[in-house]
């Protein structure tokens, strides 16, 4: 087994018993990104001097008995919406194609401080709009699994380099399910915190109210290590929370005191047969476990679709205004006679992917004088009576199952002249967001074309512990982590 195929805790313990080192872990993930990230697509940007250089200082602390963090060493990806100094980073939209921020997020602060060693950005739908990575102006990212398929987005380049060996673990951001949904189409784990437990400062904003940035990894337990790592207050963002931080100690084989929630609404018409299988044979094996199975309503859970498109295009109207030709990024070349106005209207329509257009477009409509209180006012209302049917829920359960996703990976092509069936993918994933709690995505079975299938973990605001505990349970019990792409065992 190569170095970059071993999950982040499995190569600390080499590290630390001084069966191998940081540079030589760092080596083997670029030599397979050499290899095979031509195909896969998964990155937009490689940062391989500074990642050795780094890969290099761990390893001579190490030497020198300095006390190391516990993911010192470890090869990370960030998706290319999170701001890393004087390294460039696109949104993956022509708009930024050439941005290098003068600062650093405080998650890339957290990681530097836990001496990771950042090995490039990775691909995304342009400023995480999409659900497919297929809207990214540098291109498509494939499917590990299947090349013909999508990795699911807008997070599909970190699920993807996670899946295919190209990272040990990476970094990415959920609005509406971009971290979930990836990690269930590509079959690695991924983990949406409450909203406020990981600071967004140096976050691109997309929906400022609902982005969060969270973990992909190989397994649970990895997860937990690295939210551990990035978590915390920052002054610099006033919706982030100070809670303790102790989740990959926490974790354990044990469940038999927890209550799950099954609701009734998200096992209905439009869920695959094969997803809806895969998921309630998980929650046998969660029952044999000697967890209680407990029938919950989320009454208000057909209207999260339509609730989260007016929430999200306002704030990405909002949010995207920003991008004028003036301050920073593209601009549309000047022609003589153009005034401001015209530049403004060049420089976006020229910069500005279609998907990114659609949704400003309805962002400003629902913003606009005669529809506020029509839409976004009563959107908010009812994202309201979405998160207090997950607290009735919560008086009755300690976390609820759910697919994470209707489908396995479709088609690249398939959907993406569909906006609204690409809408559809996020249907489960939504909610969470809405809500602002905190939500899992591990894998659990496999198509008969061999494609990974999601089981969604959700739980409390800020109990990411009950989550991570009752998915690390079951990975244990269960087979899937230890299935690859290319459909052997480990």
């Amino acid at each position: 087994m190569e170095l970059n195929e071993l999950t982040a805790h499995e190569i600390r313990n080499l590290l630390e018993s001084g069966k191998t080192s940081s540079e030589e872990v760092t080596r083997a993930v670029f030599a397979k990104i050499d290899r095979e990230d031509g195909q896969i697509g998964a990155y937009i940007t490689l940062c391989k001097e500074w990642a050795f250089d780094r890969a290099k200082t761990v390893d001579r602390k190490r030497k020198d008995g300095q006390a190391m963090p516990p993911l010192a060493g470890i090869p990370i990806a960030i998706k290319d919406n999170i701001c890393t100094r004087d390294i460039r980073t696109t949104c993956s939209s022509k708009i930024l194609e050439n941005f290098f921020p003068p600062y650093q997020a405080t998650v890339v602060e957290k990681i530097l401080a836990s001496d990771m060693v950042p090995i490039g950005k990775t691909n995304m739908d342009e400023f995480a709009m999409g659900s497919s990575t297929e809207t990214s102006f540098f291109g498509v990212t494939h499917n590990p699994w299947n090349l013909e398929m999508i990795p699911g987005g807008s997070s599909g380049g970190s699920a993807a380099s996670v899946a295919n060996d190209e990272a040990i673990v990476s970094l990415g951001s959920d609005t509406g399910g971009s971290i979930r949904q990836p990690a269930g189409m590509c079959g690695v784990v991924g983990l949406k915190p409450t909203y406020g437990k990981v600071s967004r400062f140096g976050l691109i904003a997309f929906a400022s109210s609902l982005d969060q940035i969270g973990p992909l990894t190989g397994d649970v337990e990895d997860s937990a290590l690295l939210l551990d790592a990035i978590c915390g207050h920052d002054a610099r963002d006033s919706t982030s929370v100070d809670v303790p931080a102790n989740h990959a100690k926490a974790l354990s084989g044990s469940i038999s005191k927890n209550i799950i929630g099954i609701p009734d609404e998200y096992f209905v018409g439009g869920l695959e047969t094969e997803v809806e299988t895969a998921v309630r044979e998980a929650i046998k094996v969660l029952e044999g476990l000697g967890a209680k199975l407990q029938r919950v309503s989320l009454p208000h859970t057909d209207y999260a679709i339509a609730t989260y498109y007016i929430i999200a295009t306002a704030e990405a109207s909002s949010n995207l205004a920003r991008y004028d030709g003036v301050k920073y990024g593209y601009r549309h070349k000047a022609e003589k006679g153009l005034s401001l106005s015209e530049m403004y209207g060049k420089t976006r329509s020229e910069g500005f992917g279609v998907e990114v257009k659609r949704r400003i477009g309805l962002g400003t409509y629902t913003l606009s004088a005669g529809y506020y209180d029509a839409y976004y006012l009563k959107a908010q209302r009812v994202r309201t009576l979405i998160r207090n049917d997950f607290e009735k829920a919560f008086g009755k359960c300690d976390c609820i199952i759910a697919p994470t996703s209707p489908t396995a990976a479709f088609r690249i092509g398939e959907k993406i002249d569909n906006p609204l069936q690409m809408y559809l993918s996020d249907i489960f994933t939504i909610p969470a967001n809405l809500a602002g709690i905190p939500a899992i995505s591990i894998p659990c079975g496999l198509t008969r074309d061999g494609l990974p299938i999601g089981l969604q973990i959700m739980g409390k605001a800020f109990d990411e512990t009950t989550i991570l505990q009752t998915a690390y349970a079951y990975e244990q019990a269960a087979d899937w982590r230890t299935i690859t792409p290319d459909g052997n065992k480990l």
